[in-house]
């Protein structure tokens, strides 16, 4: 037994103090669910202040620097002017539905934590179906949508929810197809076990194509730039949100943020091994530390992107995702569960105990890598085609103009 209090025996500990066993069990959920409720509050904090920064430096600004050394406390002047902001609720509005779909927003978010694994030992709920939890949980995020749409009893509201409904819709489909393949890889829905089976080889060396499909399709989800039409600031209106002020806008504006730092977590642990690193089973707590620098390039290249690509129009968006993302992400999957079957046929594929060997994963690896580029210059033949032949329909509607026009100053005064 040890002797030490920590994270992994906290319970024993407890046992050891002379509580009863149940009341011992409830202390340690309710610690966990103080913890996931109180981080990421903290952390949205943080995550505004980086995201002001690093704007800042992409448009050649200097950013937040008056209020706090280097303008640290400038996102936490910020919380403090929505707290105290007054509360409106409009006439006619649902009053109980309409103060829920914060709660909502936030919490939608807060869960998928539950089953993220940190380290080789500390993981909220290792579930045996994390990914389908994680799926299922963030599409409450719709429900918070439609319900402070409808709620607020405000027909911008209304219609700026279906837009956003449309989307998220629309987007969750290539999301749960490039979701597929580290399943298959992995041969679990375990988000522990999905990292543990990238200890010899990470997944965005086998599976680029599904990694890159599912960074963009939660970006769509979290409705970060280019997709932001979630919230479209630039509008007449900003959207199914107008209607709320304060703290509830707040929530929204908290849930935003963390959802954008939760997706380069979630692409660091299903597609650049989690937590996995030189000598993290000897210091379990280096798995912080990798998973950290992992989510941190991530989340940086994000930020990067929302700083300078424009947002694209309702309609450029639903082409992308269904004309372009949807039919890549069902050949990825037919493609990669083929030669999956082509390697175990072949004698190739590495053997449970041979998981953590980089040797041994080498041979699929190559396989899945060839199969993705062929995937890769496809696509990319297809764009070249497609933006050839619109160039030359450009070229050929011009000349036709031109031609009219010149007919038309050439002919006799009279005609």
């Amino acid at each position: 037994m040890e002797s030490v209090c920590s994270i992994n025996n906290f319970v024993q500990c407890l046992l050891n103090l002379g509580i009863a066993p149940d009341l011992a069990q409830f202390i340690n959920i309710l610690l966990g669910v103080v913890l996931v409720a109180i981080v990421p509050l903290v952390t949205v904090i943080m995550l505004i202040y980086i995201e002001r920064k690093v704007a800042a430096r992409v448009q050649d600004r200097i950013g937040p620097n008056r209020v706090g050394p280097y303008g640290l406390l400038q996102s936490v002047a910020d919380a403090v002017k929505l707290l105290t902001k007054e509360d409106i609720t409009p006439l006619g509005a649902d009053k109980f539905i309409y103060n829920l779909a914060p709660i909502i927003a936030f919490a939608s978010v807060i869960l998928v934590w539950a089953v993220i694994p940190f380290t080789p030992l500390h993981v909220g709920a290792d579930l045996s179906i994390g990914v389908l939890y994680f799926m299922a949980v963030s599409s409450i995020g719709t429900v918070k949508v439609v319900v402070a749409g409808w709620s607020s009893n405000n027909k911008y509201a209304l219609l700026g929810a279906f837009r956003t409904i449309a989307q998220l819709l629309s987007y969750e489909v290539p999301l749960v197809l490039a979701l597929l393949i580290p399943v298959m890889l992995a041969g679990t829905m375990s988000m522990q076990g999905i990292t543990i089976a990238q200890q010899g080889m990470w997944f965005i060396v086998m599976a680029p194509v599904a990694a890159v499909i599912f960074f963009i399709a939660n970006l769509a989800e979290a409705g970060r730039a280019p997709f932001d039409l979630i919230e479209a600031e630039s509008e007449i209106i900003a959207g199914y949100n107008i209607e709320y002020s304060g703290f509830k806008f707040g929530m929204f504006m908290a849930a935003e943020f963390i959802h954008a730092f939760t997706i380069a977590v979630l692409a660091a642990v299903i597609f650049l091994g989690g937590w996995s690193g030189p000598f993290v089973h000897e210091v379990p707590v280096l798995g912080f530390i990798y998973l950290g620098i992992k989510t941190f390039i991530i989340y940086l290249f994000s930020l990067v992107l929302r700083s300078t690509v424009p947002r694209v129009r309702i309609d450029q968006l639903m082409a992308f995702n269904w004309k372009f993302l949807v039919p890549i992400s069902i050949i990825n999957v037919l493609m990669t569960a083929f030669l999956l079957q082509v390697v175990r046929a072949l004698g190739l594929a590495p053997d449970p105990a041979q998981a953590t060997d980089f040797v041994a994963n080498l041979p699929q690896a190559v396989i899945l890598l060839l199969g993705n580029l062929v995937v890769i210059g496809i696509v990319l033949t297809m764009i070249r085609n497609t933006g050839r032949r619109q160039r030359l329909e450009d070229e050929a509607r011009h000349a036709a103009a031109l031609e009219r026009e010149l007919e038309r100053v050439s002919a006799p005064a009279g005609d």
